[in-house]
């Protein structure tokens, strides 16, 4: 199955994006969104992965800037 190492790597993309200033938050999202908007739009076809990937981040990046840094607390390493 390749949808599965494909799900993972969003999911480790998503993750990443993290920071305690917004500028942070701003760069970690617009990275994460930028990888994740590019393998979708890739993948899935429809709009390609360059647009998808200035959609990405786009939207990655603004929600960096609009939330705190403990608007989700997944708690320490265990």
């Amino acid at each position: 199955m390749t949808c599965r190492p494909i799900l993972s790597a969003m999911a480790a993309l998503v993750l990443a994006g993290c920071g305690s200033d917004p500028t942070t938050r701003a760069m970690t999202g617009a990275g994460a969104g930028a990888g994740m908007g590019a393998a979708i739009g890739a993948i899935f076809g429809g709009i390609g992965a360059v647009p998808g990937a200035l959609i990405g981040a786009g939207i990655g990046g603004s929600t960096g800037v609009v939330t705190s840094g403990t608007d989700v607390n997944l708690g320490g390493p265990s």
